[in-house]
């Protein structure tokens, strides 16, 4: 560079510190929330992040985690400090290669960049750190870390990443992972995405290495480790699979792999309702000591207690479901979570459909006379539960009856298009309820307002189960036939509610 050329860098570079200089009074640090009405503290304001690259060492004797997330992120703003979700101990953090100070409070690490940053500013941000994350608790005095005899999982909704890897924790804020995790040699290290590979170490350690192309929720973003059956392969659609069965699953076991291994078929099915698969591999995993199942993106992850009464496909198809209504769709708000559950229970009702086990309207019937009109149930609204109420059963069952009445209201055809219409719309985004009835009624030319505000904000029982014909109306309870499907359902919903 000429002696001219660095004199014009100087003045640039003085220009530009000075333009910040100036507009640094207008700065201010980022919210500390991403301003979720159910849960204030969730996600962070002032920067959006586009990947994390998570590249840790875990030693399950002992529960240690150490190692280092890099965060790509562009501000929003002009930012004196913003924060990230984290809980562990941090022992260093770098911004833009600077080291940068912060402080740690309750789950809030505060960082505070030298001179700040601008709007518009690309940030490279590193965070060394280590702990045992099965002794960190929360401000609630909650651990979602949890330790097993063989490993730890890292799996919760609607939180999970402050365990394991610093975010801005909220679905509105998605990116894609490299998550590349070493365990002892014998121990697997399972995530999401595309299996691409792992590395013999020195040490006695093997780096496992995930890779998710897509955006994805941080609560959807995973790590199980312990020691597990891989079962690895193409689907007919052309995609990667890995299936994971823990070597702990007992007489479960056989069950549980009658089920998981139709994962692609199952797949399939909901593709031809709800438009194509929208990720870049698919698979599951089965575990002992969850004690529910959580839709982790390309890859859920299933409690062995599933299988306990043998296979069980409608877990499978509830998880699966998910992929298009809650991973692809992520709700706006914890308020809008009838979009993740209330579709993902109707796939159910669908698959029972498919295989012959009980008509969608069948098992509408009988759910809605499951519940008497005194039975707390129907104070529950779906619509708008609650932050205590977020995974009620009504959330599931009463969602699931919302969807039905939507179908009944607009005829197969438009139904299917709506939804159809709905997850192309808004792929790899986040969404509203309001948003979901807007493009219900700009595709079935119907106004829906009164549907909507029975089934998911109206208290109390509706007159009449969705569909459900005149003759069908004047029978009892007791004569009302149970679909085959409603067993294996009931089942998986006690545990899909007894969890998160």
């Amino acid at each position: 560079m000429s002696i001219r050329s660095k004199a014009t860098a100087a003045a640039a570079s003085a220009a530009a510190m000075t333009l910040f200089a100036g507009t640094a009074l207008a700065a201010s640090p980022g919210a500390p929330g991403a301003g979720d009405p159910y849960f204030p503290t969730y996600g962070n304001g002032g920067y959006d992040v586009s990947h994390y690259d998570i590249r840790l060492n875990y030693n399950p004797n002992g529960d240690q985690l150490s190692g280092t997330t890099t965060i790509l992120a562009k501000a929003t703003e002009d930012l004196t400090q913003f924060n990230l979700d984290f809980l562990l101990k941090v022992k260093s953090v770098r911004v833009n290669n600077v080291p940068t100070s912060f402080v740690s409070d309750q789950g809030e690490l505060t960082l505070t960049p030298r001179g700040g940053v601008r709007r518009g500013q690309d940030l490279t941000i590193v965070v060394t750190y280590a702990d045992s994350p099965s002794t960190v608790k929360d401000r609630n005095g909650f651990t979602a870390w949890t330790k097993t005899v063989d490993g730890a999982l890292a799996i919760g909704e609607p939180e999970i990443a402050s365990w394991w890897f610093p975010s801005n924790d909220h679905p509105t804020d998605k990116a894609t992972f490299d998550v590349n995790v070493a365990v002892p040699n014998g121990v697997e290290a399972i995530s999401n995405g595309t299996f691409v590979g792992q590395t013999r170490q020195i040490n006695g350690y093997t780096r496992w290495n995930w890779r998710s192309t897509k955006p994805q929720a941080t609560y959807l973003t995973f790590l199980t480790i312990g020691q597990f059956e891989l079962r690895q392969g193409t689907t007919p659609s052309g995609q990667p699979y890995v299936n994971a069965y823990s070597e702990r699953l007992g007489e479960n076991a056989d069950a549980a792999r009658a089920s998981i291994e139709r994962t692609p078929e199952i797949t399939e099915f909901l593709a031809e309702n709800f438009g194509p698969y929208p990720f870049e591999a698919q698979g599951g995993v089965v575990t002992p000591n969850l004690g529910y199942a959580l839709e982790n993106q390309t890859r859920p992850t299933y409690d062995t207690g599933f299988f306990r009464r043998g296979a069980n496909t409608y877990v499978v198809a509830h998880e699966l479901g998910h992929q298009w209504f809650g991973d692809s769709v992520s709700v706006h708000h914890w308020r809008d979570i009838w979009l993740n559950e209330g579709f993902a229970s109707y796939a159910e009702f669908l698959w029972s459909e498919h295989i012959g086990e009980g008509t969608a309207q069948e098992n509408a019937d009988f759910t809605y006379d499951s519940y008497p009109a005194d039975s707390p149930f129907w104070n529950v609204l779906p619509g708008d539960p609650g932050a205590g109420a977020v995974f009620d059963g009504a959330v599931y069952d009463r969602g699931a009856l919302a969807v039905h009445a939507l179908r009944v209201a607009v005829g197969d055809e438009k139904f299917f298009e709506i939804l159809r219409t709905w997850v192309a719309e808004k792929k790899y985004s986040d969404a509203t309820i309001e948003e979901f009835i807007a493009v219900a009624e700009r595709v079935s030319g119907q106004q829906l307002d009164q549907l909507f505000q029975t089934w998911l904000f109206t208290k109390g029982k509706p007159d009449e189960a969705p569909g459900r014909t005149a003759d069908a109306a004047a029978k009892t309870l007791s004569v009302t036939a149970e679909p085959k499907s409603r067993a294996k359902i009931q089942l998986t919903h006690q545990l899909l509610d007894a969890h998160k």
